[in-house]
């Protein structure tokens, strides 16, 4: 697996992210996926293999693309899965290279005996609430959308990451950050500091304490998590660019976050919380630290990871979205993922498994979550 370096490569290319990480290809590989690191310059793609020097010609575009076996038992006989997480990574305006990548990494995919390729890439669409003075789309998007579907591209039935999220900008000092959260928001994290929340910086102590929380969290608000050394492998592999900030009141724990940062971006990517002195608003204070942290790192936004597909109280994400919203940060588009189906009878016919294999696997986390908490 290619050394840190990768991580500087993508880093320095259009889209980077957090999923497109050396990291996440450890975490991913536990799991069962076999990583592919890909590189485009003006020869074509090349895959980086660990401890490979960087080419001399500097790559345009990079992705790390995942395949996993659906039948693990039958090696590489088995159909396979073909997924790159937020990618590929390049400038999507650029159209002779984003058809490249595109046609590259189908080839790429077929090779691998893929049932079909889910890209995920990390496009703007549009800034802003829909139908608010803040809406402004992205002109480019439109060609692009156009060039995916003249290739075989689908909007896939099946969502792996968010497509909308909001993005709080890091660049004013703490008082101003603090300042241009909506008043409500500022009025609870002054309350909360009132009524003696406090917030500190987890170790590794934490770790059963935080999934403890966090499959509380998780069955109070019917959604499902991974297992206990699921987690405990991410916050070993991202020990250099992440944190747990833990909210307490009278030294219990009552909320927390889980940080990861990245090319000058910090992610939330798990929260959690209990029911206990929630009038007291720990979650609010919790954000604003989590953002004066994430400027400590040096980071220029914080993206609060999440937003409605669609922006009115029939979406499920209503009620989290105007808790984001109230930090005073601005919403971004992205397009989601999208399928190019490769084996198209095998592909029809996963589609159609698949909804009842996850509909079993999320009875049986259920399940292993309420058994934990006994």
């Amino acid at each position: 697996m290619p050394n840190p370096s990768w991580n500087e490569l993508i880093a320095n290319l259009p889209n980077p992210h957090l999923l497109q990480t050396v990291e996440w290809a450890r975490v991913k590989q536990a799991g069962g996926w076999r990583p592919i690191f890909l590189l485009w310059n003006t020869s074509g793609w090349l895959e980086w293999e660990a401890n490979e020097a960087l080419p001399a010609d500097p790559p345009q575009a990079a992705c790390l693309l995942l395949i996993r076996p659906v039948f693990p038992a039958l090696g590489r006989l088995s159909p396979s899965l073909a997924y790159a997480p937020k990618g590929p990574n390049l400038d999507w305006a650029n159209l002779e290279l984003r058809r490249l990548a595109l046609a590259d990494l189908a080839e790429i995919a077929r090779a691998n005996n893929a049932l079909f390729l889910k890209i995920d890439p990390d496009i703007l669409i549009a800034t802003g609430e829909p139908d608010s003075p803040e809406y402004v789309p992205n002109p480019a998007w439109e060609a692009i959308e156009r060039d995916l579907l003249d290739g075989g591209f689908r909007p896939s039935a099946e969502q792996i990451q968010f497509r909308n999220s909001v993005l709080l900008d890091l660049s004013p000092s703490p008082a101003e950050i603090l300042e241009r959260a909506r008043q409500k928001t500022r009025y609870n994290i002054r309350l909360a500091e009132r009524k003696g929340v406090t917030v500190r910086v987890g170790g590794a102590m934490d770790t059963d304490l935080l999934y403890r929380m966090y499959t509380e969290t998780a069955l109070r608000d019917g959604f499902i998590i991974r297992d206990r050394e699921y987690y405990r492998l991410v916050w070993e592999q991202f020990s250099g660019r992440s944190a747990a900030l833990i909210a307490e009141v009278d030294g219990e724990a009552v909320a927390a976050v889980y940080l990861f940062h990245f090319a000058g971006v910090a992610y939330y990517l798990y929260g959690m919380s209990r029911d206990a002195h929630r009038e007291k608003m720990p979650n609010s204070l919790l954000q604003y630290r989590a953002a004066l942290w994430a400027k400590e790192q040096g980071c220029s936004i914080y993206d609060l990871w999440g937003a409605p597909d669609v922006f009115d109280e029939s979406d499920r994400m209503w009620g989290v979205y105007k808790f984001k919203r109230g930090f005073g940060g601005s919403v971004r588009h992205t397009p989601g993922a999208y399928d190019l189906p490769i084996n198209k009878s095998g592909a029809w016919l996963y589609a159609r498994l698949m909804p009842r294999v996850m509909n079993g696997a999320r009875w049986l986390a259920r399940r292993r979550a309420e058994h934990g908490l006994d």
